[in-house]
C-alpha cells in the first residue's frame, strides 16, 4: 500500500512497550542514565563488534603499544638521572648513558605516534561504520513497525533513539571502551613499574587513592544528578523552541510573543543555572585531582629524602627515583580523572544503547503469514464477514460488522465521531489487523495477502497531505518511481493541478519547502491526489481528502474522480454531499455498527438519522445544486459546518478491475 499525505497520533509514551507516560521530576522529563557496566548490553553489542575483528584487533594492539611506549618512558628518564648523577661512573659512560636513553626515548615517541595515529584511525573508521550500520538497522526496522506501534509512542522520543542515542552507542563501542582500557591499562603499568623501582615509595604514592576514591564517590553522586538535570533541562528548551516555531502562525495570530518569551526565559534561565552548577561540580574535580597528586609527590619526596639522611639511599639513586616516581605519579592521576569524567558518559551510551535495542526488540505487529501470497489483479470485491476490532483491548471499534460491497457498487458511510469510518479503511489498507472475523478482496483474506503486493495496489490519501522535501514532480512520482515526466503531467492534469504547477517559477521543477508550506492546503492536496493517480492504484482510499480544499477546488476534485474512481475500488471519507447523494448505498454507522443502509432517496424516505441530519444541514438549500448535481459553496459549507459536530464521513467503493 502506498500512502500519500499523512499525519497521526501520537500519544504520551513513557512506558516503551505500554505507552504510558514516562514519571517526571518537579514538571521536567525524567532521563534514566542505567548501569555504567551491563553486560547483556555488551552481549548485543558483540556482533557489531565482531564485524570488525582485525579493526578492533589492530586498534587494541595500537592501543597496549601506545600505552606501554609512553608508561616506559618514565622509567628510563629515571634511569639516565641516576646514570647521570652517579659519581661513581665515568663522564664518558654517564655521555652514553644519556646518549643511549635519549635515543630511547626518540624511538619510543616515535613508535607511540605510529601506534596512536592508527589507533585512533581505526577506531574513527570503526565509528563511523557503526553509526552508519545501527541508523541503517533503526531506521528500516521503523518504517515496518505497525501504525499500532506510533500510535502509543511520542514521535520525538522516537527520533532522540534514531539520533542522540545512536551516537551514544558508537561512541560506546569504539573511544569510550578504548579509552577505559588504555586508562586502566596504563594504571595497571604504572602500578607495575612502580613497584619494580622500589615497593616502599609505590605504597607512599598509593596511600592517597582511598582518600580519592571516598571524594570522588561523593562527588559523582551529586554529579550525576546535576548532569541529568542538565539534559533534562536542554531537552525542555529544545522542546519549548520546536513548539513555538512549529506554531508561530498560532501564536502570531493569538499575540502569544510576549507571554511565550516570558515561558522561555523562565525555562532557559533554568537550563542556564543548572549547567552553571554542574560546571562548577566539574571544574571542582580537577584540583581536586591535581591537589591529591601534589600530597602524593610531597610525601614520595619526603620519605626519599629521609631515606637519602639516613643513609639508606645513595644519592644519585635518589634522584633517579625522585624523577621516575614524580613523572609516573603525575601520569597515574590523568586516567584517574578521565575515568571518572567518563563515568556519567559511559551511563549515558548504556542507556542509550538500551534504548536503541529496545526499539529494535519492538516486533511489528502486521506481518505476512508464511503462507502470504501475491495478490493477482482484482476486480474490486471487498466482503467484511463478521468484523471486530479494538485500538485498545476491551474497547470495541467494530463489531460483528458485516458488508457485502460488489465491483462497481459506490458505498458512502456517516455517523458520529468515533463510529468506526475511518477505521474501515484502515483496515481495507491493512493499516491495522481486525481482532475478530476476516475482509476478503476478490475472496481472498487481506491477512493471506502478501503487504508489498498490496500496497502496489493500493494508495491512500489522508485529510492532512504530507508533501516531502523536493520538487513537484519528484513528490508527484513518490509512489512509482519509474514515472514518465508525462505520466506526471497527465495525473496532475487529470487532478486538476496542471494550473497552477504550470504557474510556479519552474513549473514541475520547483522545489518545495518543508512539508509544501510554501503551497496552499488546496494545492498540496491536488498534489497528494496525482501523487495517487501516479501509483496507478487498483484501490484508492481518500479518508476526507476534500475536506481542506475549497468548494472550486473541490468540483474539480470531484469531475476528476468521475473519471479517476472508472475501473477502480475506492474508499473515500468525505463531509461533501456531492461525494454522499452519488453513492449506490449509503450505510449510516452508529458505535461500530450499520444503523442504517441503503440510497440516498431510500434513507430520506425512511426518515431515519440520515434523513434528520439532511434536513438539518441541506433543507434550504435543495434547491442550489448546479446543473452537474454539485452543491453550491453556501450548501456544502453549511454541511461541513453541522457535520464536524455530528461527524459525518462519506466512503465511497468505487470498483471494477483495470
Amino acid at each position: 500500500m502506498a500512502y500519500w499525505g499523512g499525519g497521526g497520533a501520537a500519544g504520551w509514551s513513557g512506558d516503551w512497550m505500554r505507552g504510558g507516560r514516562q514519571g517526571r521530576t518537579d514538571g521536567w522529563d525524567y532521563e534514566e542514565l542505567g548501569k555504567v557496566y551491563d553486560p547483556s548490553i555488551l552481549k548485543r553489542l558483540w556482533p557489531y563488534i565482531t564485524s570488525f575483528r582485525w579493526q578492533a584487533l589492530t586498534a587494541l594492539s595500537g592501543m597496549l603499544l601506545y600505552s606501554v611506549t609512553s608508561y616506559v618512558q618514565p622509567f628510563i628518564m629515571g634511569i639516565a638521572v641516576e646514570r647521570l648523577a652517579d659519581t661513581a661512573l665515568t663522564l664518558t659512560e654517564r655521555r652514553e648513558a644519556v646518549t643511549v636513553a635519549g635515543l630511547l626515548l626518540v624511538v619510543l615517541a616515535a613508535v607511540s605516534w605510529v601506534a596512536q595515529w592508527a589507533q585512533r584511525l581505526l577506531t574513527g573508521y570503526i565509528g563511523q561504520q557503526l553509526l552508519f550500520r545501527l541508523r541503517r538497522e533503526l531506521f528500516e526496522h521503523l518504517n515496518k513497525l505497525s501504525l499500532s506501534f506510533y500510535d502509543r509512542q511520542e514521535v520525538g522520543r522516537v527520533m532522540s533513539r534514531a539520533t542522540s542515542d545512536v551516537v551514544v552507542m558508537q561512541e560506546l563501542m569504539t573511544s569510550g571502551f578504548l579509552n577505559v582500557l588504555a586508562d586502566l591499562f596504563g594504571l595497571a603499568l604504572i602500578v607495575f613499574f612502580l613497584f619494580w623501582l622500589d615497593p616502599l615509595l609505590a605504597v607512599v604514592s598509593l596511600s592517597v587513592i582511598p582518600v580519592l576514591l571516598v571524594l570522588m564517590a561523593i562527588w559523582q553522586r551529586h554529579a550525576a544528578q546535576a548532569f541529568i538535570r542538565v539534559r533534562q533541562a536542554i531537552a525542555v528548551v529544545n522542546s519549548s523552541i520546536n513548539e513555538n516555531v512549529s506554531g508561530v502562525r498560532v501564536v502570531q495570530s493569538l499575540g502569544r510573543e510576549e507571554h511565550n518569551l516570558g515561558e522561555f526565559d523562565r525555562l532557559n534561565e533554568r537550563n542556564r543555572d543548572l549547567n552553571l552548577r554542574a560546571g562548577k561540580l566539574q571544574a571542582a574535580v580537577m584540583p581536586l585531582v591535581e591537589l591529591l597528586s601534589a600530597v602524593a609527590t610531597a610525601l614520595v619526596l619526603v620519605v626519599i629524602a629521609m631515606r637519602v639522611f639516613g643513609g639508606s639511599m645513595e644519592p644519585a639513586h635518589a634522584l633517579g627515583h625522585a624523577t621516575a616516581f614524580t613523572l609516573y605519579i603525575q601520569r597515574f592521576f590523568n586516567p584517574v580523572r578521565d575515568i571518572v569524567l567518563q563515568y556519567t558518559q559511559l551511563q549515558r551510551a548504556m542507556a542509550g544503547a538500551h534504548r536503541v535495542f529496545e526499539v529494535l526488540d519492538t516486533e511489528p505487529e502486521i506481518v505476512d503469514a508464511p503462507d502470504a501470497i501475491d495478490l493477482p489483479d482484482v476486480e474490486g470485491r471487498v466482503d467484511f464477514k463478521g468484523v471486530g476490532f479494538e485500538y485498545v483491548e476491551g474497547v470495541p471499534v467494530l463489531e460483528d460488522f458485516e458488508l457485502h460491497v460488489e465491483p462497481g457498487e459506490t458505498v458512502a458511510f456517516v455517523g458520529h465521531t468515533g463510529a468506526g469510518k475511518t477505521t474501515v479503511t484502515a483496515l481495507v489498507s491493512r493499516s491495522y489487523d481486525v481482532t475478530n472475523g476476516s475482509i476478503t478482496i476478490d475472496g481472498t483474506d487481506l491477512r493471506r495477502i502478501r503487504r508489498e503486493s498490496l500496497r502496489r495496489r493500493m494508495a491512500v490519501v489522508l485529510q492532512e497531505p504530507f508533501l516531502f522535501s523536493g520538487s513537484v514532480a519528484e513528490n508527484i512520482r513518490y509512489g512509482r518511481l519509474d514515472a514518465s515526466d508525462d505520466e506526471i503531467r497527465r495525473a496532475a492534469a487529470a487532478v486538476g493541478a496542471a494550473p497552477f504547477i504550470e504557474r510556479l517559477p519552474e513549473g514541475y521543477e520547483t522545489e518545495l519547502h518543508e512539508r509544501g508550506q510554501n503551497l496552499s492546503v488546496g494545492q498540496r492536496q491536488l498534489i497528494a491526489f496525482a501523487r495517487a493517480v501516479v501509483a496507478e492504484p487498483r484501490i484508492l482510499v481518500l479518508d476526507e481528502a476534500t475536506a481542506n480544499v475549497d468548494t472550486q477546488t473541490e468540483r474539480t476534485i470531484q469531475q476528476a474522480l468521475q473519471v479517476l474512481l472508472a475501473g477502480r475500488t475506492s474508499f473515500v471519507i468525505a463531509h461533501r454531499l456531492s461525494t454522499i447523494r452519488h453513492a449506490d448505498r449509503i450505510v449510516v454507522m452508529d458505535e461500530g455498527e450499520i444503523a442504517e443502509i441503503g440510497s440516498h432517496e431510500e434513507l430520506l424516505e425512511r426518515g431515519g438519522v440520515y434523513a434528520d441530519l439532511y434536513r438539518m444541514t441541506y433543507e434550504r438549500h435543495a434547491g442550489d445544486v448546479d446543473e452537474d448535481g454539485l452543491d453550491d459553496e453556501e450548501g456544502d459549507r453549511a454541511l461541513a459546518e453541522r457535520s464536524s459536530d455530528w461527524g459525518l464521513g462519506a466512503a465511497v467503493l468505487g470498483g471494477g478491475g483495470n
